[in-house]
C-alpha cells in the first residue's frame, strides 16, 4: 500500500510508503494520504497523528514527476470542474493539500531525508516538525519551470526569516537538517535512528494534555497568527471562556490539588 497506518496509544502513524520512488505521490497515493488523515481528523479515540517516510532515503519528495504529466484537458476546464473529476484532469494539486482538510488536532511531521518540493509542503502543513540527522529540505519548483502550488511559499515565509526562504524558493537549493534546526524550520534534531521514537514521545506528551485544551490552541495559533494583537487577545479570551467550565478544566484543577496524573475525558 502506498500509504500505511499504524495505532500507537492515542496516536495514529501515518507512513508514505512508496521507497521505489522516494516516497514521491502519484494521484493515487496522494488520495490515500487524504483518506487516511480524514479517518485520523473524525476518530475521537486519535489524539495526534504523526506522519512520516518509509525507508531512510526520504520522507517525501512530492509529486512523482513521472506520473503527474500534464494533461489533455484545459487548466480551466480542471479548475472549474468538481474535486474529483478536477483531480483526475490535471490539477492533482488539489490532492495535496492537507490544511483543507481542517484537521482539528496536532499533526507532527517526523521527516526521514529528503522532504522536497510538495514533501516539504506536506511538512509545512503539520504543526510540528522533527528530523533525523540525514533529513533536507528544499522547494526546488523553479528548477523544473513550476512554483510550490500547495502553500509552500506562503507557509515556508511564515516558518523562518524572509531572507533564508526567499534564497530556498529561488534558487530552488535544499539545507540540511542542523540548517533546518538552526533557523527553527524544525523543533528537534535527533539521531536517524531514533526518530520516530522521539515522534512517539512527543506525541504522549502532547497527548497527556486536555484534548480541547489542544484543539483550541492549534485552532488559536491558525486563526490569530494574522490578526492585530488587541483582535488576538479577544479571541483568546473567548476560547479561555468556552474552556472555562469544562468537566476536564475542572478535573486539571483536582488532580492538581490531589497530587495525581489528571483523567482527561474530552468533556
Amino acid at each position: 500500500m502506498a500509504i500505511e497506518t499504524e495505532r500507537a496509544d492515542r496516536t495514529l502513524i501515518v507512513r508514505i510508503n512508496r521507497p521505489e520512488a522516494l516516497n514521491a505521490l502519484d494521484v493515487d497515493s496522494m488520495r490515500a494520504l487524504n483518506e487516511a488523515l480524514r479517518e485520523f481528523r473524525d476518530d475521537p479515540e486519535l489524539l495526534v497523528g504523526v506522519v512520516t517516510g518509509t525507508g531512510d532515503r526520504a520522507f517525501c519528495t512530492g509529486a512523482d514527476l513521472k506520473r503527474t504529466l500534464p494533461p489533455r484537458t484545459s487548466f480551466a476546464q480542471s479548475y472549474f470542474a468538481p474535486y474529483e473529476q478536477s483531480v483526475d484532469d490535471g490539477l492533482y494539486v488539489r490532492a495535496i493539500t492537507l490544511s483543507e482538510l481542517n484537521i482539528g488536532k496536532p499533526l507532527i511531521a517526523a521527516v526521514n531525508g529528503h522532504a522536497l518540493g510538495g514533501g516539504a509542503e506536506i511538512a509545512l502543513d503539520c504543526d510540528l516538525r522533527i528530523a533525523g540527522e540525514s533529513a533536507t529540505f528544499g522547494l526546488p519548483e523553479a528548477r523544473w519551470a513550476s512554483v510550490p502550488a500547495v502553500g509552500g511559499v506562503s507557509k515556508l515565509l511564515r516558518a523562518v526569516p524572509r531572507a533564508v526562504a526567499m534564497k530556498m524558493i529561488l534558487t530552488g537549493e535544499r539545507i540540511g537538517a542542523e540548517e533546518a534546526h538552526r533557523i527553527g524550520l524544525v523543533s528537534d534534531l535527533v539521531p536517524d535512528g531514533d526518530l520516530l521514537p522521539a515522534a512517539l514521545d512527543l506525541a504522549d506528551r502532547i497527548a497527556a494534555n486536555g484534548p480541547l485544551a489542544v484543539k483550541s490552541l492549534k485552532a488559536l495559533a491558525e486563526r490569530t497568527q494574522d490578526l492585530p494583537l488587541t483582535q488576538s487577545v479577544a479571541v483568546e479570551q473567548l476560547l479561555w471562556g468556552v474552556l472555562r467550565d469544562t468537566e476536564d478544566r475542572v478535573e486539571g484543577r483536582t488532580a492538581f490539588a490531589e497530587r495525581r496524573p489528571p483523567a482527561y475525558r474530552g468533556r
